[in-house]
Order: structure tokens, then C-alpha cells, then sequence
């Protein structure tokens, strides 16, 4: 997948990630995306599964992580 496409694009991702409160661990942050709305949503959660566990203290944050997911 390219890209900024899909799951990946930092548009989409943060749609999934509305109403989270920093910090939020990984767990925190793929349960809201669970909850998110669109028949992306499970694009999305595949995506940040991947991602580092740790404690996220921004949605820029969630993204760069986001970015190394290949």
C-alpha cells in the first residue's frame, strides 16, 4: 500500500484517534481506534498494532511511529 493511503493516511488515523487523552499507551490508542468509525477501521488498528510500546504524549507522537510501520 502507498503511503498516506488507506489505514496509513495521518487524516484517517487521527479520525480513529479522536477523544483520546495524552499520555496513552499503545493499548489506549488501538482500543479507541477499535471504536473508530468507517469500514477502514480495521486498516487502521492493523497499523497501530504495530506500532512501539510506550506512552504517546501527542498525535505527532502516534504518527511518526506510524511512519516506520512498513
Amino acid at each position: 500500500m502507498a503511503r498516506g493511503v488507506g489505514g496509513r493516511g495521518p487524516a484517517n488515523i487521527m479520525k480513529h484517534m479522536k477523544g483520546i487523552h495524552f499520555p496513552a499507551s499503545k493499548e489506549q490508542i488501538v482500543n479507541q481506534a477499535k471504536q473508530g468509525p468507517g469500514p477502514d477501521k480495521d486498516q487502521v488498528v492493523g497499523v497501530l498494532e504495530q506500532i512501539t510500546e510506550k506512552q504517546y504524549s501527542s498525535p505527532a507522537e502516534i504518527m511518526k511511529e506510524v511512519g516506520k510501520v512498513k
